[in-house]
């Protein structure tokens, strides 16, 4: 089972927005209704898309990051190990 199967298993009535494409890298909720990806995750699906690393992390940078869709815009989130 997915992490986005389970979010909507616990929390069937939430209405979350969600980035196109992008639903493995998901990795959490934000106590406010909002879903989290992984930026690292993102860049691994956009280079499986025929972009090389750097044309992923542009793509994300102008395309991704910096969109804003209402108050439950998807949180995007760089772990550091």
């Amino acid at each position: 089972m997915s992490i986005l199967s389970k979010i909507l298993d616990e929390y069937p009535e939430e209405g979350f927005l969600k980035a196109d494409g992008l639903d493995d890298a998901i990795i959490g909720v934000w106590s406010e209704g909002r879903l989290v990806y992984s930026v690292d995750k993102v860049i691994e699906i956009l280079m499986t898309q025929e972009m090389n690393e750097q044309e992923a992390i542009e793509f994300y940078e102008f395309n991704i990051e910096c969109a804003y869709v209402g108050e439950r815009t998807p949180i995007f989130i760089k772990l550091i190990n």
